[in-house]
């Protein structure tokens, strides 16, 4: 069985985030990075449906150079080889969609195993549009994965719990935070995933436009909150709560 999964490269989630001065973006300088954590999930899941039933699971980037890190945290994970797609600016979600359009028609995978969301943007967006584009089911938001011939049976946190979905394969799914618990690479797995391959590829070679479809005209930060203030009693609360925090 033939697993593509995504290694987003994000933000530290540990780390403070800071909105440049002229509100054109995220100050990056001082930031550290690691792999999407919804993306790690999915790459377990991956490893664990090849040790189940063999395969091949392939990991892919899409980003600057530095994408390459995320796709080798990945490959020392246990992931078979990387793909990296080497792009300028940040794609939105509906350009990543494409972008795994096409590399999917030249892999050919059973599977397309995505983390539900990355953490730096929380669109959510991907895994549906990929799944739209190709015409193949979906099952996101998956707490729990079994994969048999050419079926794959997910179970799916919704809001009244969870639901069973029985989905035919070729097919897309997204992790969620239960789904499983990620492997920690040992050393010698990192040293080995020096020499896995990593094949680079440009959206030119894709063909695609990667004329995004969402802008970010500007950032800021929220407003700072005002600190609370003491009352007389319950009547002035209540008038406050009513007159002043419109909450009544």
């Amino acid at each position: 069985m033939k697993i593509l999964v995504t290694a987003k490269r994000v933000t530290d989630p540990e780390m403070k985030i800071k909105v440049k001065e002229d509100g054109s973006g995220i100050e990056l300088s001082s930031l550290s990075f690691k792999v999407n954590p919804f993306d790690e999930i999915a790459i377990e899941e991956a490893l664990r449906i090849k040790e189940d039933k063999g395969g091949e699971v392939i990991v892919i980037g899409i980003g600057s150079d530095k994408a390459q890190t995320e796709i080798r945290y990945g490959l020392s994970m246990g992931a078979d080889r990387g793909i990296h797609v080497s792009v300028g600016a940040d794609p939105d979600s509906d350009a990543v969609a494409r972008i795994l359009v096409k590399l999917v028609e030249m892999e050919s995978p059973d599977l397309v195993i995505l983390g539900k969301q990355a953490i730096d943007v929380d669109d959510n967006q991907v895994a549906q549009l990929l799944a739209a584009y190709l015409g193949w089911g979906q099952a996101c938001f998956a707490s729990k994965v079994e994969v048999g011939e050419n079926t794959a049976r997910v179970e799916r946190e919704v809001d009244g719990g969870i639901e069973v979905v029985d989905m035919d394969l070729p097919g897309v799914i997204s992790a969620d935070l239960r789904l499983n618990e990620p492997r920690y690479p040992a050393l010698p797995a990192i040293m080995k995933a020096k020499k896995k391959e990593i094949k680079k590829v440009t959206t030119s070679d894709l063909g695609i436009d990667m004329t995004p479809k969402v802008v970010v005209k500007a950032m800021a930060e929220p407003p700072r909150r005002k600190g609370g203030r003491i009352v007389e009693d319950v009547e002035a609360l209540i008038k406050a709560l009513k007159e002043e925090a419109k909450v009544l």
